[in-house]
């Protein structure tokens, strides 16, 4: 089982950066692959972006191409976010997930409480 701690949240203007972490208990962090998703009020929850196991490919959704870059770094057990050109629309708060198969959007098995992230126009 792995725990998982996100920070980074934050009020940010238009046009603004943010970068989002996600630290990981326990010493099998290279096991999971890890993923962010958001959840907009009233909205569902969504895939924001994916990234393998030992962090070689990665998968982006398509509203935050270009200016969203997630990384892995399993000597930290952490998944990072870096969000730039943020847009009043990526308002939300933002959740990392882990999984032990595969990888990319879907199912997950391990989840963060989340952290919020607010820009303001």
């Amino acid at each position: 089982q792995v725990q998982l701690v996100e920070s980074g949240g934050g009020l940010v203007q238009a046009g603004g950066s943010l970068r989002l972490s996600c630290a990981a208990s326990g010493r099998t962090f290279s096991s999971y692959a890890m993923g962010w998703f958001r959840q907009a009020p009233g909205k569902e929850r969504e895939f924001v972006a994916a990234v393998s196991r030992f962090g070689t490919s990665t998968s982006h959704a398509d509203s935050v191409k270009g200016r969203f870059t997630i990384s892995k770094d399993n000597a930290k057990n952490t998944v990072y976010l870096q969000m730039n050109s943020l847009k009043p629309e990526d308002t939300a708060v933002y959740y990392c997930a882990a999984r032990l198969r595969g990888w990319g959007p879907g199912e997950y098995d391990y989840w963060g409480q989340g952290t919020q992230v607010t820009v303001s126009s």
